[in-house]
């Protein structure tokens, strides 16, 4: 059973419909040329000369990066100019020179001309990919390398995401049902309904934390702390973890306890966002914050020993202080997870099977014997 539903305000991962839409547009542009009944010869000389010379320009494009990194061998490439060629010219050399060698041939039996003519034509055709390269025409756009990031997963988010599963979550949440068993002996059962004992991890968009919950909702009380877990970590002995235990009020004026606390590498991309030297917009803040959302719940996803251990609440502040947004959006968790153990309680019963039933005597009319069957075969 998921944790938390896909917030409508995470984005999904991305797919290839953009490969969808181009070969859509390729079969019109091919319907297009059909109708003006253009000679296919032409079309496929073209073509081929096109994709030849692009071809020889990413080759020598690669050869030009090359002659910048030969230059940082020592600080980039540990002294091994072998990385720097692989880096450069490892694309082109495995997956170009195949294909330019076929289309090179293609390209050779299909055109027309001499052979003079057509080596003129490929040296204009890459000394125009060169133009567009070094004045800076090939920039990709901001979805490419927004999708470059995510599938490399080279964004901030990803880094703070795994970050904060493996030096905090990774060896708090196995031990925190140990925790609040512990808690409840000492605290005449506070926290009944073993669905809500988990950490509820509030993860606002704005990114905007509180260090004291009852300043950002005055509807959540500070109730009392778990028992310490103790740990020698990064050289550190003895260092001490530890979460609280809030009370959310309802319309009812009753009290609802649960584990809470704020993902703190949260605060980092807001004091990103404040930094001028790091370069980071409110809109990076919000690209980042919706990454680092959807990554962390995929890797606890995967995570077997965090399972059931945890709650992800993923809300956008609604701007007003007064409208007790959060204290809600927690009694909408905490509700949730009452009703599934209340389902849960009641999936546990046998369903009423005809074995449970009444029996019922069956008694013929005729002296004869009759089939034990009630269908009369």
């Amino acid at each position: 059973r998921p944790n938390v539903q896909i917030h409508p305000l995470l984005p999904k991962p991305r797919e290839r419909k953009d490969y969808y839409m181009a070969y859509l547009v390729m079969a019109v542009c091919v319907f297009i040329l059909y109708l003006l009944e253009h000679p296919w010869n032409y079309m496929a000389e073209y073509l081929t000369l096109h994709v030849t010379a692009q071809l020889i320009s990413a080759l020598l494009k690669g050869f030009c990066s090359f002659a910048e990194e030969i230059w940082h061998v020592s600080s980039r490439f540990m002294s091994k100019p072998t990385r720097s060629q692989i880096a450069c010219l490892s694309p082109s050399l495995h997956y170009h020179m195949p294909l330019l060698l076929v289309s090179g041939f293609a390209c050779k039996a299909l055109f027309s001309g001499s052979c003079l003519q057509l080596f003129l034509k490929l040296i204009l055709a890459c000394l125009c990919h060169l133009l567009n390269f070094t004045f800076g025409l090939q920039h990709l756009f901001t979805v490419e390398m927004s999708e470059i990031c995510e599938k490399n997963n080279r964004n901030v988010a990803h880094g703070l995401a795994w970050s904060y599963y493996v030096g905090y979550l990774k060896f708090v949440l196995p031990r925190l049902k140990d925790l609040i068993s512990e808690f409840n002996r000492d605290n005449k059962n506070l926290l009944a309904c073993k669905e809500t004992w988990k950490l509820h991890i509030l993860l606002p968009l704005s990114c905007e934390i509180y260090n004291d919950l009852e300043k950002a909702d005055s509807h959540i009380q500070y109730c009392k702390d778990l028992p310490e877990l103790v740990l020698d970590r990064a050289g550190t002995k003895r260092r001490v973890y530890k979460q609280s235990i809030y009370g959310v009020m309802g319309e009812d004026k009753k009290l609802s306890y649960c584990v809470v606390e704020y993902a703190t590498p949260l605060q980092s991309l807001y004091a990103m966002s404040q930094d001028e030297s790091a370069a980071f917009s409110r809109q990076d803040r919000l690209e980042q914050a919706q990454l680092f959302c959807r990554t962390l719940e995929e890797i606890l996803q995967s995570s077997k020993e965090c399972a059931g251990c945890y709650r992800l609440v993923v809300y956008e502040d609604s701007g007003d202080s007064n409208s007790h947004f959060l204290s809600k959006e927690l009694l909408r968790h905490i509700r949730q997870q009452h009703l599934e153990e209340y389902a849960m309680c009641n999936g546990s019963h046998q369903p009423a099977t005809f074995l449970s039933e009444e029996p019922v005597i069956m008694i013929s009319n005729s002296e004869l014997p009759g089939p034990l069957r009630s269908d009369g075969f």
